[in-house]
């Protein structure tokens, strides 16, 4: 399999995910890049990567650990094959805030809005 075979390609929606991405450290910023990587040419993505979000409508979240600091970015399909990256946020408790998913849920419905 050629090194840049790509089962899915990551689109970032606004500035959403950039405004999250850019307060993190260099060491976060190196695991965020290589874990969209990891989920852009696995065919099978391990849940460990990437897991739907239970009782929502196609919200996924991309998982990220740097040492003890657990991330979590929420991403939607668009057409089967784009994953389309909204908010991100350091998890700091067992689950994911309904907070952060009603942000996340929000973009995704401008988004389909917009198309």
């Amino acid at each position: 399999m050629g090194k840049n075979q790509k089962y899915r390609t990551v689109v970032f929606y606004k500035n959403y995910f950039q405004d999250f991405f850019s307060k993190q450290r260099e060491k976060v910023k190196a695991k965020i890049i290589w874990t969209i990587e990891l989920v852009e040419e696995l065919q099978r993505v391990p849940e460990t990567y990437l897991k739907h979000i239970e009782n929502t409508d196609g919200l996924y979240e991309i998982r990220v650990q740097s040492g003890s600091d657990i991330f979590r970015i929420f991403c939607f399909f668009d057409d089967g094959k784009l994953v389309v990256i909204t908010n991100g946020f350091q998890k700091k408790s067992q689950k994911t805030p309904n907070k952060e998913i009603e942000t996340a849920l929000k973009i995704k419905a401008e988004y389909e809005n917009e198309k």
